[in-house]
């Protein structure tokens, strides 16, 4: 069962947007800063006087994760640098990432307010944007700066990425505090992971030694994905469930260690973001 294609057009209409997201962005941001004044001045310095999402980005994400020794105008700068980079080092280019993560957040979260919430005060999202910087950086041979990059996300937001992984667009960090993915992890477009969720490996063995998580998979919290195994399209993995061999596709796994209790008709658990054990035997609703 091949799960549908996770297009702009198509997180677009399941999302609500209906116009630009940036557009909607700022279209929202203005009217919160009018009928809460307090904030003006934040919400001018953060995204009304930028002219593109990427620009506001940079400026948000440098300001978190400032320190003495890497001060926002260097952050910034590197921000910068790496968001209007050329789009052929990747799938595709990092606004296309940046607002497709935004999409999925607003289409899966039940509490996001919209993207102008998600885009500000999200730090799952602010993790993985400053985390596709840092790739950046270790893609062009910039390894020392990236690993510079990964600590201050790892200290600031309580989520510890190596820039070596790979990770696609329409990713959905939820809460995310705890989140811990490592060097070889794949992680495939259209995937929802929540709080102390570890891809990690199994020791000290070298080389490709992480999970790879397939298209349209949910990660319930406190999941334990271990080792070089593959985590199949369309799977759901519930809470602190410990993964530690190859899971079909459009599995419901369950369990320490984790064992595959059914078998999903839903085509996408990661859209769908029901944590329980339903959906075996159902199908996704159109």
């Amino acid at each position: 069962m091949a799960s549908p294609s996770l297009t702009p057009d198509r997180l677009k209409q399941s999302s609500g947007l209906t116009k630009p997201l940036w557009d909607q962005i700022q279209q929202e941001t203005r009217s919160i800063a009018e009928s809460e004044p307090v904030l003006a001045s934040f919400l001018q310095a953060t995204i009304l006087k930028h002219d593109s999402l990427l620009s506001a980005l940079s400026f948000l994400l440098a300001e978190k994760l400032t320190c003495e020794t890497t001060p926002a105008l260097t952050l910034q700068e590197v921000f910068n640098e790496a968001f209007n980079s050329d789009p052929s080092i990747s799938n595709s280019s990092i606004e296309v990432q940046v607002n497709e993560d935004l999409c999925a957040l607003n289409q899966r979260d039940s509490a996001c307010q919209g993207p102008s919430s998600a885009f500000l005060y999200y730090k799952g999202f602010h993790a993985l944007q400053a985390w596709r910087a840092a790739h950046w950086l270790w893609e062009n041979n910039r390894k020392s700066l990236a690993l510079v990059l990964q600590n201050r996300i790892s200290v600031t937001f309580g989520v510890d990425i190596h820039p070596a992984a790979k990770i696609g667009k329409g990713i959905m960090f939820d809460h995310a505090t705890g989140i811990v993915i490592g060097e070889t992890a794949v992680v495939d477009d259209c995937v929802s992971i929540l709080q102390s969720v570890t891809l990690g490996g199994t020791g000290k063995k070298s080389g490709d030694r992480h999970p790879k998580v397939r298209r349209g998979v949910l990660i319930g919290p406190g999941a334990k994905i271990l080792g070089n195994i593959e985590i199949g399209e369309g799977s759901k993995i519930t809470a602190s469930s410990v993964v530690l061999k190859d899971i079909p596709p459009h599995s419901l796994v369950a369990g320490v260690p984790a064992e595959v209790v059914g078998t999903l008709e839903i085509e996408s658990p990661a859209e769908q973001m029901d944590q329980g054990l339903s959906g075996c035997g159902s199908k996704s609703p159109s």
